[in-house]
């Protein structure tokens, strides 16, 4: 009897190069793919309703205990990610007290912006959880908006604020490092008890990445209109993405570990990283 593997993937247009090509290629039916923002796939991996995905990177941190990490797979940028945004009425450096709407779409991200916020503009707004689509209805009008993935691409688009600040690159202009914003996370069990899946499955998902960067133009082509932006745009954003997990990158995610820790929102057991090594 076959096991059945429940895997997440994002569905956000950063995955694409990825999910385009494993869409195409990849019929399993012993392999259950469910569609999610982070955070729904964060939630569904921890309630052990998923046994693999691309998770936030604050989801492991927060239950260390239970996930391992693919090796060589994230969603990454070093520098601007171009999907991750503080949009803002104001400058970055006059928030303090001001409402700040958070998307509630990525632990990952608010984590981030509080960090660059509180640690590296030494700001303190006040946030509100929600989406940049709710503004307008009866909550306080945000002097700022953390959108991202497509929202955020939408928002760039629009040049609705006068004043933005790209998450990853606010990261490196501090740090130095990349940023890791989604981790492959396996289930410590399934990782474990299913070894032989999990092989599998880590080597179809490199392929299709593989095939997928061959193929980048005509994935543009295909995706640009969700967003909607046109393919030249939508082409030159998804190669500033990168999708490996290195020991630079590793480094970067231990670095954001140690913040998070620092600032009581993880257990310290989140460092060291538990990495699943190349098969």
């Amino acid at each position: 009897m076959k096991i059945i593997a429940r895997i997440g993937m994002v569905n956000y247009i950063n995955t694409a190069p990825l999910y385009e090509v494993w869409r195409q290629t990849v019929h399993r039916a012993d392999w259950q793919v469910t569609e999610a923002s982070p955070a729904v796939l964060n939630r569904m991996l921890y309630e052990n309703r998923l046994d693999l995905g691309f998770v936030s990177s604050h989801e492991y941190a927060l239950h260390p205990d239970q996930y391992r990490i693919m090796s060589d797979l994230s969603i990454s940028a070093t520098g601007p990610v171009g999907s991750v945004f503080l949009f803002s009425e104001m400058p970055i450096a006059s928030l303090d007290n001001q409402p700040v709407l958070l998307s509630s779409q990525s632990q990952t991200s608010v984590s981030l912006v509080k960090i660059i916020l509180e640690e590296f503009y030494q700001v303190r707004p006040r946030y509100r959880l929600g989406l940049a689509a709710e503004i307008g209805t009866d909550m306080e009008k945000p002097a700022a908006v953390l959108a991202i993935g497509d929202e955020a691409l939408r928002l760039a688009l629009a040049e609705r604020y006068p004043h933005r600040l790209d998450l990853g690159e606010a990261w490196q202009a501090k740090t130095g490092l990349p940023f890791v914003f989604a981790v492959w996370a396996v289930r410590e069990d399934f990782c474990r008890e299913e070894s032989d899946t999990v092989l599998a499955i880590y080597q179809e998902l490199h392929r299709c990445l593989r095939q997928g960067k061959e193929q980048l133009r005509e994935i543009s082509a295909t995706v640009a209109g969700r967003v909607p932006m046109n393919e030249e745009a939508c082409c030159r954003y998804l190669q500033g993405i990168e999708y490996d997990l290195g020991p630079e990158k590793q480094e970067a995610l231990a670095k954001f570990f140690e913040y998070l820790i620092a600032r009581g929102e993880v257990p310290a057991a989140a460092l060291p990283l538990k990495v699943c090594g190349k098969h």
